[in-house]
């Protein structure tokens, strides 16, 4: 049963979105509204549940393909600004699942609503990513122990000198490529700055300056197994990896609005800051949820070689296959966590 401390805090939230409603909203839009109060209230009531997130299409639909997932046959889903939340049961453990869409305002965004709304005590996040470490291969499986958003610059001028307590600088004056009378471009350097991070554990409106985020350490020991699982080799009888993909716990992860498909930027995020992969939406989720006080793991699958491959990029050929390996892996993961698990100790 929904914790009753839970319960508490959300009547103020579910008594706002139904009353606020009232006066701006058509007829048809107040009624939808006050359906989905009361349907909060009964999904609910059954939690607490771990709550899944992912991110496109590709990754939704090896998900769901799983035959692990069972829609709860009352409440399948639910309706929220314009996402579909989804009521279910895997290996016989309640989970909420939820698909954000690209980029870290989504993702921030829909794992906030979802500890907001719902009752849930900690979220897996999973997805594909691109590969920045020649120790792994496209369809192996990434659940990394830190995460930054290495998307958070300065974009500095020529002159300005470098220094301070900032984590890194891209010093893109030197990348002429050819040279050219050996003077340098103009575009100056990216310096890598810190996030701040607002937490129920902090002091408030007193942000702490943090570069990498950790995920749940406990968390990170029940995953630990998945290492010796067995991961999907081909995309079908034709298309096949060369080596048989694995699992890797403990790496670092680099998060950011940007799509790499660049080797010379692929080798300096590994070089300078040691990531194994790079997607657009982790460090956010992982962000939100310690903000909140959440446990978090993030699990992602290679699907291509972030620009270090010959020829075009190899998401369309193995982003399934990545995707389903990722799959197998939250499943796993979902089904090591014990029924009575106590996630109040997080909270």
């Amino acid at each position: 049963m929904a914790s009753l401390d839970h319960i508490l805090r959300l009547l103020p939230l579910l008594f706002i979105i139904t009353i606020s409603s009232l006066d701006v909203l058509p007829a048809s839009a107040t009624s939808s509204k006050l359906k989905n109060a009361t349907t909060v209230r009964k999904v609910n009531r059954n939690g607490p549940y771990v709550g899944l997130v992912t991110v496109i299409e590709t990754e939704e639909d090896a998900f769901l393909a799983s035959v692990e997932f069972r829609p709860d046959p009352t409440h399948p889903f639910i309706d929220l600004s314009g996402r579909r939340f989804r009521i279910g049961k895997i290996h016989g453990k309640k989970v909420m699942y939820v698909r954000c869409g690209r980029g870290m305002v989504n993702a921030a965004a829909a794992t906030q609503q979802m500890i907001d709304v719902f009752d849930v005590k900690g979220i897996v996040h999973f997805g594909i990513a691109g590969n920045i470490n020649n120790s792994m291969s496209i369809g192996d499986v990434t659940i990394p122990n830190q995460i930054t958003n290495a998307g958070l610059w300065d974009w500095l001028n020529p002159d300005k000198a470098e220094g301070g307590d900032d984590e890194a600088y891209l010093d893109i004056r030197n990348y002429n490529v050819p040279q050219r009378g050996g003077n340098n471009n103009m575009l100056g350097s990216l310096r890598y700055g810190r996030e701040q991070l607002y937490s129920v554990t902090g002091h408030i409106n007193s942000p702490q300056n943090v570069f990498w985020i950790n995920t749940t350490q406990e968390w990170l020991h029940l995953a630990a197994d998945l290492e010796k699982m067995d991961l999907l080799q081909c995309v079908n009888s034709t298309v096949c990896l060369p080596e048989k993909p694995k699992l890797v716990v403990g790496l670092k992860a680099a998060t950011a609005n940007i799509f790499v498909d660049n080797a010379v930027y692929r080798d300096f995020l590994y070089d300078t800051f040691e990531v194994s992969s790079s997607d657009m939406e982790s460090s956010a989720v992982a962000m939100t949820c310690v903000s909140n006080g959440y446990p978090v793991i993030v699990i992602r699958g290679l699907s291509d070689l972030a620009g270090a491959q010959t020829g075009t990029n190899a998401i369309r050929k193995f982003g399934s296959l990545a995707a389903a390996n990722t799959a197998k892996a939250v499943l796993e993961f979902i089904k090591k966590l014990p029924s009575n698990y106590n996630f109040t100790s997080y909270v």
